[in-house]
């Protein structure tokens, strides 16, 4: 006789069972989120945590049940994996905001010493800044910028992935690559 479950699983709405199904199916999808779509699927159909730990290749009925009370609380987010350890995230959204912000502010010669942002100089103006991020590193900037599609190029200057600017007659133009979101992965 089975244990009575702390959290049984809500019942998930069409389109949550379709998106399931497609992931539980995918080749293209991560191991672990088809296998966790697949365990999600079998509770939803009845199954025990256990049954439903073996249908998605997994031993541990304890981790089928973390994920149902996730997938209560998050719904289809639960799919994805949390933290995995190490330090704990310091600069969420709004940290992250604020490095670009500076970062789109046209630095003051006299006040930030530059023309031109480099990490170190926009690494000293965020930590100078009264709102600033006074432990901010470089490697932080670069990443979060990195991932908003700048990049540093050989000319010393920060460009925007796929976009250039073209002289046609005698007047700069902006031109962007169609297919720059492609090129990234």
């Amino acid at each position: 006789m089975t244990r009575r479950q702390k959290d049984p699983m809500r019942p998930p709405t069409e389109e949550e069972l379709v998106v399931l199904t497609q992931i539980s199916r995918a080749q293209s999808e991560p191991a672990s989120h088809v296998a966790r779509a697949k365990a999600l699927l079998a509770v939803a159909s009845g199954k025990s945590y256990t049954e439903a730990a073996r249908a998605a290749g997994r031993k541990s009925n304890d981790a089928v049940s973390d994920l149902v009370s996730r997938f209560n609380r998050e719904g289809l987010a639960a799919i994805e994996p949390q933290h995995g350890g190490g330090p704990p995230v310091i600069y969420g959204m709004e940290q992250r905001q604020r490095i670009l912000a500076e970062f789109e502010r046209t630095p003051d010669r006299e006040k930030d010493g530059t023309a031109t942002w480099s990490l170190s100089t926009l690494q000293q103006a965020l930590r100078r800044a009264p709102d600033g991020l006074p432990e901010v590193s470089t490697y932080v900037i670069w990443r979060v910028l990195h991932e908003t599609g700048w990049t540093w190029q050989k000319d010393r200057t920060w460009c925007k992935t796929g976009v250039v600017i073209r002289k046609r007659k005698g007047v700069a133009v902006e031109v962007t690559d169609p297919e720059a979101e492609g090129k990234k992965t």
